[in-house]
């Protein structure tokens, strides 16, 4: 019987041109396009995290166990000066200093023992994706991003050629005197030379939100919308899209065992269609269950899975969900077809139907309403939810948040720029689109109660379904809403909120205070806007 050969068990395969493409020269030993068991097995030689209980991969990232955003810069260079909206997002970084940092990382990098490349996709169409190679000293992040973006076929590797590249560096930390950086933690996008240089943190949400800024400039520029939205599809082949910042429902509501995923948090909305950036999900799992969230639980019990800062118990390492002892903010990174119900192709057609979601902790926003183009527009610029009491310390009372675009610190153009793009689509399309407000409802935070979820899920299945496309519709006194008079499966009160307060005098007043709030957030964009959006707000 003839013996049956297999590749190494480390082999790799490199891509068409090597790391002298990114100005490097290493000493040390580099692992091409190193498969998921492989990365796990070489990060736990090197002692960079453990296996928990069912397989996955677990590491921590103190001190930093969340996004830097006041380290992150764009380099101010005249080929995208123009096109940047300048300020507290996109903060500027000369071209000079970026040749310093560039030059100690890549001295860095330079001398360590091994380095991991991954050369992959950042969306899921082919006329609009990035090639983008990811270098880094770490084992783990390499299969993080490896989950989290669009995996090449082996046959594809000999002929690739990165048109981005990011050098990760996490150990090694910026001199602000020497680098111009604010603290040794760094984030630097230089769009000229189409490169991410990220150091001083370990968390591995850089490596992908830093790549969701490049779309963010990029797409545009060829006529492509990109959104911070989950997108799923329904057997007729209806496309959804569901915007909404952290705590909304967004993740929720888009996993619908009778509809398919096509990916959760990153999205490209072109001529053709929709089509998701990644390969993968990275879902928040602090206090998850199996009963709440069945299909993103079973991704933590399966090897390949990377789960960031969750604590383990030390006797039996099951994962203790509940614990946010390291952080709340525990992750967990693994690939889409973990997801039994995704869309394999990671594309889908025009949107039907477009959600913005909302959780208003003051109460007095109606759970479902559908919008006009001009008010779709403003709810899309004020990307309004908010916080609730006792999330922070000090917070007594809701404090609105707005985010402009829902992803406001991922945006390189004037927010008005893809508001105007999501228009012209919607005009273009016809979708349908909604608001649809997760949050209180009887009363504010700490007086009324959270919308039964049963209920918002009959809202979003009835909408999906089409059935309240002509609606019968009443119009809001102060927010301007049209919204649905009766809903299956949904009592008459609830659509209503002033109703469900005891005290109709106090929802009055809390409804005018967030009007306000609106309006002076909205200020910022009335000089863009045309009449018709600016009046489109709260009365």
């Amino acid at each position: 019987m003839a013996t049956q050969t297999t590749p190494q068990d480390d082999a790799g395969l490199q891509g068409k041109v090597g790391l002298e493409a990114q100005g490097l020269a290493p000493k040390g030993e580099v692992h091409w396009n190193l498969v998921a068991p492989i990365l796990i097995e070489d990060a736990i030689r090197r002692g960079e995290g453990k296996l928990a209980d069912m397989g996955p991969f677990c590491s921590i990232t103190a001190p930093h166990t969340g996004r830097s955003p006041n380290d992150k810069f764009l380099v101010k260079e005249p080929s995208s000066e123009k096109d940047v909206d300048w300020g507290k997002v996109n903060q500027p970084f000369s071209e000079e200093q970026f040749e310093t940092l560039l030059a100690d990382v890549r001295g860095y990098l330079n001398e360590q023992s091994e380095l991991f490349v991954e050369d992959l996709y950042c969306g899921a169409d082919s006329k609009y994706r990035l090639s983008v190679r990811y270098v880094s000293p770490n084992a783990w992040q390499m299969a993080f991003v490896r989950n989290m973006f669009i995996r090449p076929d082996a046959s594809a590797l000999p002929t690739f050629e990165p048109n981005f590249t990011v050098l990760h560096a996490p150990e090694f930390e910026a001199d602000p005197k020497k680098h111009g950086t604010r603290t040794s933690t760094f984030i630097v996008l230089n769009l000229a030379k189409r490169m991410i240089l990220i150091g001083g943190t370990r968390y591995a949400g850089e490596l992908k939100k830093s790549m969701f800024t490049v779309m963010n400039y990029y797409m545009p520029k060829q006529g492509v919308l990109s959104m911070h939205c989950s997108a799923n599809i329904g057997d007729q082949g209806d496309t959804a899209l569901f915007f909404g910042l952290s705590g909304t429902g967004k993740t929720t509501l888009s996993a619908d065992p009778h509809r398919s995923l096509i990916g959760d948090d990153e999205h490209g909305w072109a001529p053709e269609g929709v089509f998701n950036y990644e390969g993968g999900c990275y879902a928040k799992v602090i206090n998850l269950s199996p009963e709440g969230e069945p299909d993103i639980y079973k991704t933590t019990q399966m090897f390949g899975t990377i789960l960031e800062n969750v604590v383990l118990d030390p006797l039996t390492r099951k994962v203790k969900f509940d614990d946010q002892s390291i952080t709340e903010n525990t992750r967990a990174s693994y690939p889409l077809h973990y997801i039994p119900n995704f869309v394999p192709s990671g594309r889908g057609g025009h949107p039907k139907n477009v959600v913005f979601l909302t959780a208003d902790a003051f109460g007095v926003l109606p759970p479902v309403a559908k919008l006009t183009r001009e008010q779709a527009m403003y709810y899309f610029l004020s990307g309004y939810t908010a916080k609730v009491a006792g999330t922070e310390r000090g917070v007594k009372e809701p404090q609105a948040t707005f985010s402009s675009c829902f992803g406001a610190v991922f945006l390189v153009w004037h927010p008005t720029k893809y508001a105007e793009m999501l228009g012209k689509l919607i005009d273009e399309h016809g979708s349908d689109v909604w608001l649809v407000n997760t949050g209180w409802t009887g009363g504010a935070f700490g007086v009324g109660k959270r919308m039964k979820l049963s209920h918002t899920r009959a809202m979003v299945n009835s909408l999906l379904r089409g059935e309240l496309h002509d609606a019968k519709l009443e119009t809001d006194p102060i927010f301007g809403l049209s919204v649905p008079v009766q809903i299956k499966d949904v009592p008459a009160d609830v659509l209503k909120p002033r109703e469900t307060w005891p005290d109709k005098q106090a929802y009055d007043e809390q409804a005018k205070k967030l009007a306000s709030m609106f309006r002076e957030n909205f200020a910022k964009f009335e000089k863009f806007v045309p009449e018709s959006v600016k009046n489109a707000g709260p009365k």
